[in-house]
């Protein structure tokens, strides 16, 4: 597939290569390797061969299963979701849109930090096709291997320093995908534990870019509404927000308005209640069972899905907090910029967190 593709023979592009894959999935393995004539090592993305049709097969295979599941006791749109899958999914096979969305965001992020919170790989542009993508080589371990890296250091796992280099971590990439979803709309859509390394100084690297979102400027800004609905503890807010956002739901329990409220922090936030160490979101107390939810904007679902990918992330380092919290300022900003915020309301908002901060 590499030689088809790129037109020449392994021994003639790369000094040396690595004929085991470094991983695997579903569409595509990577190898490492190194370009004639270069001294830095890159990572070869070669998609397999077929696999396009088999996985859109499975693909119509879940959307059917989605529909017989929405007739049970489940009043949750999971069709329209399944429909975001199949053309989220479908971008996956085409290399060339990976690699412009990989610079696109490369360049998001260099422009509006002065360091940016997390490493980009570089793509070899000269060396990209439809099912090959060859990209600068990024060094690290991935993010659920930490604990056992400051272990093998002396450190110990569950003190202070490490405490300290996990919420730096958590705290660059929550900073990021705030940028993107509010702030630019074009998100990295797929932040799951494989595609997130631990580089040296404790840079965060983020890989994959197969997944990427660009969200309708509505949809982001009602987004935007619905972050500070939830960071305000706000029930009647979240309410009109998830109405802005065309989120259609049929509410049949006695505490309507707090109900909502919890099941747009179940949806969009990644705090966990107290005591609370996984979310059963179909469990009989969840707000999902006592709010249906009969129809999801198919485009809001790689956001869902964000959240919560960082959520299990923040699981997974033994942190528990809020992105909507973490995102207000962005938020603001966002509707700020969009004329959705006015300058005596931001002021005001901004003076009520001091005071909130000062009195606790």
């Amino acid at each position: 597939m590499l030689e088809k593709e790129l037109g020449k023979s392994i021994g003639e592009m790369f000094e040396r290569f690595e004929m085991d894959p470094l991983g695997s999935a579903s569409i595509a393995q990577v190898h490492r390797a190194r370009l004639r004539g270069d001294k830095n090592d890159v990572a070869v993305k070669v998609q397999h061969p077929g696999i396009q049709d088999l996985m859109m097969t499975d693909i119509r295979n879940v959307q059917a299963f989605a529909l017989y599941i929405q007739k049970t006791d489940v009043k949750f749109d999971l069709y329209s979701i399944t429909k975001e899958m199949e053309t989220q999914i479908g971008y996956e096979f085409d290399f060339i849109r990976e690699a412009n969305a990989m610079e696109k965001i490369r360049h998001f992020l260099y422009e509006n930090n002065k360091k940016t919170p997390v490493l980009v790989p570089r793509v070899i542009r000269d060396m990209v096709s439809r099912r090959v993508l060859v990209m600068e080589y990024m060094d690290g371990i991935p993010i659920l291997n930490l604990g056992d890296e400051i272990a093998k250091r002396g450190i110990n796992p569950g003190g202070k320093i490490a405490a300290a280099a996990k919420q730096r971590i958590l705290e660059s990439l929550t900073l990021v995908y705030g940028q993107m979803i509010l702030k630019s709309g074009f998100f990295h859509a797929d932040p799951h534990p494989g595609n997130v390394l631990i580089c040296k100084g404790s840079e965060v690297a983020l890989l994959d870019y197969g997944q990427v979102k660009d969200l309708p400027e509505n949809l982001r800004l009602g987004y935007a509404k619905l972050v500070l609905a939830i960071a305000d503890n706000d029930p009647i807010r979240a309410a009109e927000s998830y109405r802005e956002l065309g989120i259609d739901t049929l509410s049949q329990c006695e505490n309507e308005q707090q109900e909502m409220l919890r099941l747009a922090q179940t949806m969009f936030d990644t705090k966990l209640p107290p005591g609370v160490v996984m979310l059963q979101p179909f469990s009989e107390e969840s707000s999902i069972k006592k709010i249906a939810v009969r129809a999801f904007p198919e485009e809001l679902f790689s956001v869902l899905r964000t959240v919560h990918l960082l959520r299990g992330l923040s699981v997974g380092l033994g942190i528990n907090y809020s992105c909507a919290e973490q995102w207000r300022s962005i938020a603001e900003e966002a509707l700020y910029s969009a004329g959705r915020l006015k300058v005596k309301d931001m002021k005001s908002r901004v003076r009520r967190r001091g005071l909130i901060r000062r009195f606790f």
